[in-house]
């Protein structure tokens, strides 16, 4: 399918929707930037201690979807009225979420609203994108953060803030209106990472792909006809992006956003202040990687497909993606969303409507029993403490791991002298060994009591269910795998078929990495084979069978209106850290904050630069650490134009793909550093443009000052630019975001990729 994005955003689009009439509901979105630091963190998701931050490429945002009863009240802040239904989905650009976020956008919550009635645990869903490029040491189970050196309070409060401030704000938006869908297919975006291991799924020829190819869709409106959203599952890994990656981002789905939202929203706006938010968010992703070239060896050559080795080593085989590099390869990706979701949105005629509904339960998932109707051999089974096997510290094609750990490991064997020393942490008993066989158990985490009671891993998990009409969203604490999710799915709608609220128009979706984090749930057919994802399925065997029995539960409670029986929430969580805040901030004597520099670092005699469009223009400021200000609903970098009236409008910012910045130390103890800043020139603008770094030094007494720099810039047209353009384009008529997106759908297209093509 070919796109076409239109200098008027989104024009063509605007006249095809439905028009109002009739509410179904009251809807409200919400957005609020939560970029952490961008210096010095490590990333959360690839497990690399190398990988850390060092500046922005796109900023991380929490998107939300309120949901309420007609009959609730409207007013802004106000409490749930009596039997009134109000429930919030929340789409967050970070890597999972930890139930220790969770709890605290609660508390937030009910603190904003004086009351625990309006928001609690069981009417907020928080799902992940599962952007690998973010700063990590948010989480409150010590795993995860182990290569952060910690706990990192201050990214962790930036998240929950601004994930309820998401919230707040949707449900003030709040106003009657209307929720269209429809279901399609996306293709050339997506692939099995475990190829190796589906086919030994006992229904997996009753698919024709080993991967979900299927999208969701759900546009929003407001009564007055206002379009204010939308949301699109589809099942696919934020790892375009890869282990190389210093740049904060959001990753395909990052970018699928921030190119809808730049559409949609006025052209000066600064992403994540729109009205129109526009959400990709993740479902059952687990097996399933943007790297569509597949696995290769250094050499060209297929890799061993049973293990993910090159010569007996994970490190060389690596899946690349469809682009010249990863930033191309991301922008491929998200475009391909984007295309589907353009068309999906002009084409949700199917209106939500129906009883809004919820139901939650926490469960010890260490210790569920499993009847018969729902095991894998057809006898009572037990899931089990939780541990990570061997093949989990191997890593994946998007990102393998170190060491002589291979995917596909049954047996302790090859790494007895590894096991013995993960080992000295917790020695697994006879019993743990057997339950989960034939996974040789690395991290016996559930075990492991180091910390003075800080959990290593979520072993009392979430659980839940959104019911919106005929859209039914299942909130999953982890990553499932295709097969995996289409068998809750199935198990899910079954049972609300049985139960008489469901039929064939039911569109049941798995909302992945929702509430919590326990890494991955494969089927037990993939367990046996013990790559990656199964290899990291913490509860053993029994854990998907465990998961469909107990969503069965709750799908019953759903439909009949029962109360399900549930945990308290858990309250122990981890916030150590060994990292150390940064001192202070230096700079050559006679340079100030924010000076514009040469490639000598010297200061530049010229300030104003020259540049043709459709160029890509490098500045070097002399800067300071990003990680004294975090400058969250800022920006550290603005792009002005000079108007006919020769004022200045701001028209980018640091949350644009086409603006990024490099922060760089001058030395590796320093505390000198630089930050240069790239924007790549659209074709089809030319005039004067200001740029402006804003930053904040920190001194040795730890007073942080804000300070500014800035370049003025001549873009000058060329006629090699205007050729890139359609003909109806001019330099005059662009506004530099309606040039960008016009460049980026000149390049989208060029590609020639057809999402509807079957693969």
């Amino acid at each position: 399918m070919k796109i076409r994005i239109a200098i008027v955003p989104l024009l063509i689009l605007l006249l095809c929707v439905t028009r109002a009439s009739a509410s179904t509901y009251q809807v409200g979105t919400g957005i609020a930037d939560i970029t952490g630091p961008a210096a010095q963190a490590n990333m959360m998701g690839m497990a690399q201690i190398s990988q850390v931050t060092a500046g922005i490429q796109l900023r991380l945002f929490a998107r939300a979807f309120v949901f309420a009863d007609l009959s609730d009240a409207v007013q802004p802040n106000s409490a749930r009225s009596a039997n009134a239904t109000r429930l919030a989905f929340v789409s967050v650009d970070i890597a999972l979420i930890p139930g220790g976020i969770t709890r605290a956008v609660v508390e937030r919550l009910q603190a904003h609203y004086g009351s625990p009635d309006v928001y609690s645990y069981q009417n907020i869903m928080l799902s992940a994108t599962h952007t690998h490029s973010g700063p990590g040491g948010y989480s409150t189970e010590a795993l995860y953060d182990l290569t952060s050196f910690g706990f990192l309070e201050r990214n962790f409060e930036c998240i929950a803030d601004g994930i309820a401030n998401a919230i707040i704000q949707a449900d003030e938006r709040r106003a009657p209106g209307r929720a269209f869908m429809r279901n399609g297919q996306l293709y050339k975006s997506n692939i099995n990472r475990s190829a190796y291991s589906y086919p030994f799924n006992a229904n997996a020829s009753n698919y024709e792909y080993d991967v979900d190819k299927n999208t969701t869709l759900i546009r929003l409106q407001h009564e007055n006809g206002d379009e204010v959203g939308m949301v699109q599952w589809f099942s696919v890994h934020g790892t375009s992006m890869n282990n190389t990656n210093s740049l904060i981002s959001g990753d395909n789905k990052g970018f699928a956003s921030w190119v809808l939202e730049r559409m949609h929203n006025p052209p000066s706006a600064m992403p994540g202040t729109g009205k129109f938010v526009a959400a990709f968010a993740q479902s059952n992703e687990g097996d399933v990687s943007p790297n569509t070239m597949g696995a290769q060896c250094p050499n060209g050559t297929a890799c061993d497909n049973h293990h993910s080795t090159c010569g007996g080593r994970v490190q060389g085989c690596i899946a690349p993606g469809p682009g010249k590099d990863m930033m191309e390869s991301c922008k491929i990706i998200g475009m391909n969303q984007v295309s589907a979701a353009l068309r999906d949105y002009q084409d949700a005629k199917t209106e939500l409507s129906g009883p809004l509904q919820y139901v939650h339960s926490f469960m010890n998932f260490e210790t569920i029993q499993v009847s018969p109707e729902f095991s894998s051999t057809g006898k009572p089974e037990t899931t089990c403490t939780a541990a990570l096997g061997d093949s989990f510290l191997a890593g994946t094609t998007d990102g393998p791991g170190a060491f002589n750990f291979v995917q596909g490991t049954t047996t302790a064997d090859p790494n007895r002298k590894w096991n013995a020393l993960f080992h000295l942490l917790k020695r697994p008993t006879l019993a743990q060994t057997r339950c989960h066989h034939p996974k040789p158990i690395a991290l016996l985490i559930g075990d492991i009591d180091l910390l003075g009671g800080s959990p290593w891993a979520a072993t009392v998990i979430p659980l839940q269910i959104f019911r919106i009409g005929q859209l039914v969203l299942v909130g999953v604490p982890g990553e499932f795998t295709t097969m995996s999710g289409r068998r809750l799915r199935d198990q899910v709608h079954r049972t609300l078929v049985k139960k008489g609220v469901a039929d064939q128009n039911t569109r049941v979706v798995i909302a992945g990495l929702s509430n919590e984090y326990i890494h991955y749930c494969a089927t037990p057919e993939e367990y046996a084979i013990q790559r990656y994802e199964a290899a990291s399925t913490l509860f053993g065997p029994q854990q998907l069978p465990a998961f469909l029995q107990e969503f069965t539960k709750l799908s019953e409670a759903l439909a009949t209106g029962s109360v399900v029986d549930t945990l308290p929430p858990p309250t122990a969580f981890f916030n150590r850290t060994l990292v150390k805040p940064w001192s202070h901030d230096t700079r050559p004597e006679g340079i100030a904050f924010g000076t514009p520099l040469s490639a000598e670092n010297q200061p530049l005699t010229n300030q104003t630069l020259s540049v043709a469009a459709g160029a890509q223009l490098q500045v070097l400021f002399q800067g300071a650490n990003p990680r004294n200000n975090y400058r969250i609903g800022s920006s550290f970098f603005t792009v002005y134009r000079q108007t006919t009236g020769g004022g200045w409008e701001p028209v980018l910012y640091d949350s644009d793909f086409d603006l990024w910045f490099v922060w760089k130390r001058s030395a590796p103890e320093s505390h000198t550093s630089t930050v240069r800043l790239h924007w790549q020139v659209p074709a089809g603008i030319s005039g004067l443009y200001r740029i402006q770094y804003s930053g904040d030094s920190k001194s040795e007494a730890g007073v942080v000052s804000s300070f500014q720099g800035e370049v003025l810039v001549q873009v000058q047209a060329s006629s090699a630019s205007h050729a890139r353009l359609r003909p109806a384009a001019t330099a005059a008529s662009l506004h530099p975001t309606h040039a960008m997106l016009s460049e980026l759908e000149r390049w989208y297209r060029a590609l020639g990729i057809d999402i509807n093509e079957r693969d």
